[in-house]
């Protein structure tokens, strides 16, 4: 019986220190030591920052400008859309809505500015689409 009791005792301490071993092989590394750091980890750190360079690129801004382009018109059917990426380059697309036809225009953004002269409402349309401006 003090045989079994004896055997016992040494394999619930040997299962003690495999899980104390264990712990140590998978215990966080500290805030600062970036050696210590898996390859995995750095993998996803420059994959990170890749989509973050590649959705700078993205037409992620976007701002609607819905009017009544004709007084005698109501419903607010004509719109302009905002289309930006990050550095202000896209396009803005407008619509104008008339009793007996619609018109479709499209302008080129660069850098939150249009060679072509905005109406009052695509360029409401640009500035509320620009980060911290709308």
């Amino acid at each position: 019986m003090i045989a079994v009791v004896v055997l016992s005792l040494v394999v619930a301490l040997a299962a003690v220190a495999l899980a104390v071993v264990a712990l140590r092989r998978t215990a966080v590394p500290a805030a600062g030591d970036a050696e210590a750091l898996p390859a995995d980890v750095e993998g996803l750190r420059r994959e990170v920052a890749a989509l973050r360079a590649e959705a700078r690129d993205a037409l992620r801004h976007l701002s609607v400008v819905r009017y009544d382009a004709f007084g005698d018109m109501g419903g607010h059917l004509s719109w302009s859309l905002a289309l930006l990426d990050d550095s202000g380059h896209g396009v803005v697309l407008t619509s104008i809505h008339g009793r007996s036809e619609a018109r479709t225009y499209a302008k080129t953004i660069v850098a939150w500015r249009c060679e072509q002269q905005l109406s009052p409402e695509e360029q409401e349309a640009v500035t509320a689409a620009r980060p911290g401006k709308g």
